[in-house]
């Protein structure tokens, strides 16, 4: 029998499973390992206590793996390759596999076939498979240039377009939501947080501008349904790519959602499908979100 490891690397946390040839053994999590997050230091302390934590809950040995695959943001970077396979390699026996955190996701949803994956938590980008293997990206620069559609997005729009509302005499309690979550003072205060270096987390502010959507801010509400379209217009991009390559079957696409974004914020999610589904009405959108775990622990099963 083996062992095999499954690990999904996230901007906010990793998921760890530990499986063996029929079921899973033992759950664990810890704080992001993503090296654009946190120090190489801080991040090597979190992989060994996540996997000696899940060893000791599932009573096997890491000696014993069979094979890891581990998904992760970044993995262009030769940085974080370095990192993540001298890691791995010192404290699990077996095989190691690393893949984008958007491979595991279309492995969860497709099984190794095509497919759009949107994946939209703390970051966004957009990616599609063919049947052939070649994938076809939009999206996924960075929060800073980038990752339209995700939390780090919503909360530095969301603060742009309060302060355009203020400068236009229109109500939004998104401003002053945020100064309160951030326990500030003064409007003065929150721009200068807001313009620091190092950035803040702008994603916390997600549940804020979902707070003041709920109670009926309009611009909050807008602010969610831009999101989506944003998502949207990559989708779309990604499938042109896919059409131009000759890549694709003759079904309709389908599409498969992952990330803390598109998956709790209802609006996002229909303004998302809204937009795909007005220039591709025969588009599929698969109901649940996509767990990218079940594909990093397919791929690891699979090797």
């Amino acid at each position: 029998m083996g062992y095999f490891l499954a690990l999904d690397a996230g901007g906010t946390k990793t998921e760890c499973l530990l499986a063996d040839d029929n079921a899973v053994l033992a759950h664990a999590s810890t704080g992001t390992v993503k090296l654009m997050r946190v120090s190489e230091t801080e991040a090597t302390a979190r992989m060994t206590a996540l996997l000696k934590e899940i060893s000791q809950l599932a009573n096997v040995p890491l000696a014993s793996i069979t094979r890891t695959c581990m998904g992760l943001a970044g993995l262009s970077s030769p940085e974080v390759q370095q990192w993540a396979w001298r890691t791995l390699a010192g404290l699990v026996g077996g095989e190691v596999l690393l893949c984008g955190d958007e491979e595991i996701a279309l492995d969860a949803a497709f099984r190794g076939g095509p497919g759009i994956l949107v994946i939209a938590g703390t970051g966004s980008n957009v990616v599609g498979r063919c049947a052939d293997g070649r994938m076809f990206g939009a999206g996924g620069w960075g929060p800073v240039i980038g990752d339209e559609g995700s939390g780090y997005w919503i909360g530095r729009e969301a603060i742009r377009t309060g302060l355009r509302a203020r400068d236009r005499g229109m109500h939004t309690c998104m401003l002053e939501c945020i100064q309160q979550h951030w326990g500030l003072s003064s409007l003065g205060e929150l721009v200068a947080k807001a313009n620091a270096q190092p950035t803040p987390d702008f994603a916390e502010l997600v549940r804020v501008v979902n707070n003041c959507a709920e109670t009926g801010d309009e611009l909050a509400r807008a602010l969610f349904e831009r999101a989506g379209a944003e998502l949207a217009e990559q989708i779309l991009l990604v499938r042109l790519k896919m059409m131009e390559a000759k890549c694709e079957g003759t079904g309709p696409p389908s599409i498969a959602f992952t990330g803390s974004v598109v998956t709790h914020l209802t609006r996002v999610r229909e303004a998302m499908i809204h937009g795909v589904k007005s220039a591709l009405p025969e588009a599929v959108v698969l109901p649940e979100a996509v767990n990218s775990l079940d594909g990093a622990l397919w791929c690891a099963r699979r090797g």
